[in-house]
C-alpha cells in the first residue's frame, strides 16, 4: 500500500499544526499497542497513547476515563492514539466526537486475518488486559462477529485499512514521519472488501458463523445479495481499494473498457468524479534544478490552476519519504494556505497509485526525455513499462520529440495496464529545463532562462490536464470559459512536424495534443544525436529505408532534432559550445561522445539536412569539411599517438544539418550503450568521408544504406570481427583487442593514424 507523504517538514519558528486523534481498530492480537509504541518512539510529533487496559493507574479503566485523558492531551497540543478494539460503530461514537475543525479524526483499521490474531493472542504472556491463552480465541471470535468497518460518514477525516503486514508497515511509516506541522489528505485508503463484516478464515478454529444476507443500509457500496457459501461471497463482494476522494467518502471502481462508475456513501451511483492529475517534480532530479526555486514555481502554477478550476485535484508524487522537494512544497503550500483537498503531496509509485495507495488519477505526468522514448531510468522508464507497448504506439502517433517547456497529452487505450489496473486514461509527457552539464541543453545555471522554461513546462502540463477535463465535460460552469479561451490559444501551438490528427479515443477525446508557451518554441542549445540514434518518427524512418533516399525527398524533423541546424545557422549564439567557427563550417565536441575523442563538423549551408541532400555542387564543401576534420584528428594524434580516427557521416542521421563525425576508434565511453550506438559507427551505415567524396565526384550523389538492416546487426568487434552477445561483453573485449583493423579500413586512407604509425599496420 503506497502511503501518503508525511515526511517531517517542521522549521524553527513555525506554528503548531492540528492535533490528530487516531482511533485504532482491530481484534485482540492485531498489533494496536505495538503500532502505538513504534510511532511514539519514532515520530517528532508529540503523541499520547490512551489505553483502557491501563488507564486506571496501570489497571483497566472506563471509557469516560479514556475520553478525559484524550481531551486533556489535545488541550496540550498533543496528538492521541485511542488504543481500544473499537470494532463497532457504537463503541467508536464517543471518541469520534473528539474531532473538530481544530482536531483531525483518523482511523487505522488493523483488519488482519483472524487466524493471525488468534494465534498471537493465544501465545502471548503478560498482556496488559490479561487476554491470553485459551480464552483469547473465544473473545476474538465474539468480537469479529460484531465487527463494523468504519466509514467517513461517521465523522472521520481519514481512514487507513491494513489487511497484511505490508499495509501495517506502510501505515507505520506514514504516521512515524508526521511532524507537528504535517497534515494528511482526507479519504479512505487500502480497503479491499468493504462489504465483508466477518472474516470467514476464523472457521478453521471455531464453529461456523452465520453470514449476513446483505450488508445493510449503511454499506459503502450498493447492496449485493451475498451467498452463505464462501466462494460466492468472494465473487460478489471483492472490490478494488476505495478511492482517496473528498470527505464524502466516494469510492470509484474502473474496469478496463467500461465506463467510470462512482459509488457514493448513500448507495447512489454518479457518473462524475473529481478529475485528478498526479505529477512528479519536473527537472529537480536528473536535471538538477534548484529545489527551492522549483518549489516556488510549482506552487505558483498550482495556485493559478486551482483558482481557475473548482473540481480538480493536483497531486505531487515522489517515491521517497526523504524527498527534499516534497518537504519544501508541503511547507510552502501551508504558508500559502493552498486548499489541501485540491493539492497535496503523496509518497508512492506513480504507476501504482490506485492499486497500492487507493489514489485514483485520471492522468499522470511523465518527466520525459526529449525523444519521447522509454530509455533511461526513473519515472520515465517506469511509466512506459507500466503502460505497456500501447503508450509508445500512441505517443509515436502524436510526436517524435519534445522541447523544454512543452507537454504532450497521450490518451491510453483501455488495453493498457495503466488504464485497466489503475484507471489512468491519459499520460502527459512533459520536459523541463536542464541544469546538469552531463545532459543535453544544459543552461549552465542560467536560472532566469531556466525558471522561465520551468514555468512554461508546468503551464503546458496543467493546460494539457485541463484539455482532458474540457473534452470530458468536467470543468465547472464559470471556470470553464477562462480555461477554454486559454486552451484555444495553446492549441494553436501544435507542432506540425510529427503531430497527426488521430482517430477519437475510446472515451471520445476530441483533440488533445502538444502544449507549449510561445517563448518555448525555439530550440536552444544543442543535442547529440547518437545518444538517441534512430529516434525519428515512423514517417522519417519510412523515407530512409534501403538506399531509397533521393536529393529531393522530404524528411520531417522533430523540434529537438533541429538543434544542430540552429547552431550552424547562428553560431554567434553558441560560442561557448564551439571550438571552431568559419564561413563554411563550425566544430563542436559531441555532447555524448562515443569514444575518447568525438567531434562534429557542421556544414553552414542552408538546405543540407543530411547526406541525401548532397550533390556535385557541394563537392568543395565536403572537401572543406573533410580537411577540417582531418586537421582536428591530427591535432589529437599529436597529443596521443596511440589513437586512431575515422572521419565520416551517418547514412540517415537523427538530427538535422549535415555533419561529419571525427571519432577515435577506442570507443571508450560510458555513452556507448547499445547496439544502435555501436552499429551506427561500425557498419555500412557509417560512410567514410573519403568514400563519400569519391562517390559524389564520380556519380553526383552518395550511396545511402538503410538504417534498419544495418543498425540491427549483431555486435562484432571492429578489429577482429568476433561476435559478442551484449554491449558489456563487447566493450570488455575491445578494451583488450590488439588485432589489426580489417583490410577494408586500411585502404583509401579511411583510418587516420599518427605519423609514426602511418607506415605500419595499426
Amino acid at each position: 500500500m503506497a502511503e501518503m507523504d508525511c515526511e517531517p517538514t517542521s522549521k524553527e519558528g513555525e506554528g503548531q499544526g492540528k492535533p490528530i486523534v487516531v482511533l485504532l481498530m482491530g481484534a485482540p492480537g492485531s498489533g494496536k499497542s505495538t503500532f502505538c509504541e513504534h510511532v511514539i518512539r519514532s515520530s517528532t510529533r508529540p503523541w499520547v497513547r490512551v489505553c483502557q487496559d491501563t488507564i486506571g493507574n496501570g489497571k483497566a479503566g472506563t471509557k469516560s476515563q479514556c475520553l478525559k485523558s484524550a481531551t486533556s492531551a489535545l488541550e496540550d497540543g498533543k496528538s492521541v492514539f485511542i488504543d481500544r478494539c473499537n470494532l463497532d460503530r457504537e463503541q467508536r461514537a464517543e471518541f469520534v466526537k473528539l474531532g473538530s475543525p481544530q482536531v483531525e479524526m483518523h482511523a487505522v483499521v488493523l483488519d488482519l486475518p483472524a487466524q493471525l490474531c488468534i494465534s498471537r493472542s493465544v501465545k502471548r504472556t503478560g498482556h496488559e488486559g490479561n487476554l491470553q491463552g485459551g480464552k483469547a480465541a473465544a473473545v476474538v471470535n465474539r468480537m469479529l462477529q460484531k465487527k463494523e468497518l468504519p466509514k467517513l460518514s461517521e465523522g472521520f477525516h481519514r481512514i487507513t485499512f491494513c489487511q497484511n503486514d505490508t499495509d501495517v508497515q506502510a501505515a507505520l511509516n506514514t504516521y512515524s514521519a508526521l511532524s507537528h506541522l504535517d497534515t494528511l489528505p482526507p479519504g479512505c485508503f487500502g480497503q479491499k472488501n468493504p462489504d465483508a463484516k466477518i472474516q470467514l478464515g476464523i472457521m478453521k478454529f471455531l464453529k461456523k458463523v452465520e453470514v449476513p444476507v446483505n450488508v445493510g443500509p449503511d454499506a459503502n457500496f450498493p447492496k449485493h445479495p451475498l451467498s452463505t457459501q464462501i466462494t460466492k461471497e468472494k465473487d460478489s463482494c471483492c472490490k478494488q481499494p476505495e478511492d482517496i476522494s473528498s470527505s464524502s467518502g466516494n469510492a470509484k471502481e474502473i474496469k478496463g473498457g467500461e465506463d467510470i462508475v462512482v459509488h457514493s456513501v448513500d448507495g447512489t451511483v454518479s457518473s462524475k468524479d473529481i478529475p485528478t492529475l498526479a505529477f512528479p517534480s519536473i527537472s529537480t532530479a536528473d536535471f538538477q534544478f534548484n529545489h527551492e526555486k522549483a518549489a516556488d514555481i510549482i506552487l505558483e502554477k498550482v495556485e493559478e490552476f486551482v483558482n481557475k478550476v473548482e473540481n480538480a485535484r493536483l497531486v505531487l508524487v515522489d517515491l521517497s519519504h526523504g524527498s527534499k522537494i516534497l518537504s519544501l512544497v508541503r511547507a510552502k503550500a501551508a504558508q500559502r494556505n493552498i486548499d489541501s483537498n485540491k493539492f497535496f503531496t503523496f509518497v508512492g509509485d506513480i504507476t501504482r497509485l490506485y492499486s497500492k495507495g487507493g489514489l485514483r488519477c485520471n492522468a499522470i505526468a511523465n518527466a520525459a526525455n526529449w525523444r519521447l522514448k522509454s530509455g533511461g531510468g526513473g519515472a520515465n522508464a517506469a511509466i512506459f513499462s507500466a503502460a505497456g507497448p500501447e503508450l509508445e504506439v500512441e505517443t509515436k502517433k502524436r510526436a517524435g520529440s519534445l522541447i523544454p517547456g512543452k507537454a504532450l497529452v497521450v490518451p491510453l487505450p483501455s488495453t493498457s495496464p495503466l488504464f485497466s489496473r489503475e484507471g489512468v486514461t491519459h499520460v502527459i509527457h512533459v520536459l523541463g529545463p536542464n541544469m546538469n552539464r552531463q545532459r543535453p541543453n544544459c543552461l549552465n545555471n542560467d536560472y532566469v532562462k531556466g525558471s522561465k522554461v520551468l514555468r512554461e513546462a508546468y503551464t503546458s502540463l496543467f493546460e494539457g490536464f485541463a484539455s482532458i477535463m474540457n473534452t470530458q465535460g468536467n470543468l465547472l460552469e464559470g471556470s470553464s470559459e477562462n480555461l477554454r479561451s486559454e486552451l484555444s490559444v495553446s492549441q494553436d501551438h501544435f507542432k506540425g512536424n510529427h503531430i497527426k490528427n488521430v482517430p477519437n479515443h475510446d472515451q471520445k477525446i476530441k483533440r488533445v495534443g502538444v502544449y507549449e508557451s510561445e517563448t518555448s518554441k525555439k530550440c536552444k542549445g544543442f543535442q547529440d544525436e547518437h545518444e538517441f540514434d534512430c529516434t525519428e518518427s515512423k514517417e522519417g524512418k519510412d523515407n530512409l529505408n534501403n538506399e531509397k533516399i533521393g536529393r529531393n525527398m522530404t524528411k520531417t524533423w522533430g523540434s529537438w532534432a533541429q538543434s544542430l541546424y540552429h547552431i550552424a545557422m547562428h553560431p554567434e549564439k553558441h560560442k561557448d559550445n564551439l571550438i571552431e567557427i568559419s564561413d563554411d563550417v563550425v566544430v563542436l565536441n559531441d555532447l555524448y561522445p562515443k569514444a575518447q575523442r568525438h567531434l562534429l563538423v557542421l556544414a553552414r549551408s542552408e538546405g543540407l539536412d543530411c547526406l541525401a541532400d548532397v550533390g556535385g555542387e557541394h563537392l568543395q564543401l565536403l572537401r572543406t569539411m573533410h580537411a577540417v576534420g582531418l586537421k582536428w584528428a591530427e591535432k589529437f594524434l599529436c597529443e596521443d599517438e596511440l589513437l586512431v580516427f575515422r572521419i565520416g557521416y551517418h547514412s540517415a542521421p537523427s538530427m538535422r544539418q549535415l555533419h561529419l563525425h571525427v571519432i577515435s576508434q577506442d570507443f571508450n565511453s560510458k555513452h556507448l550503450k547499445n547496439k544502435k550506438h555501436w552499429n551506427s559507427f561500425n557498419s555500412a551505415f557509417f560512410r567514410d568521408s573519403v568514400d563519400v567524396i569519391e562517390e559524389i565526384t564520380n556519380h553526383g550523389r552518395a550511396t545511402i544504406k538503410g538504417e534498419d538492416s544495418q543498425l540491427s546487426m549483431e555486435l562484432r568487434c571492429h578489429r577482429c570481427r568476433s561476435a559478442h552477445p551484449n554491449m558489456p561483453r563487447l566493450k570488455s573485449h575491445i578494451s583488450n583487442c590488439q588485432a589489426s583493423f580489417p583490410p577494408s579500413l586500411l585502404q583509401n586512407d579511411r583510418l587516420v593514424l599518427a605519423p609514426s604509425k602511418s607506415g605500419s599496420e595499426p
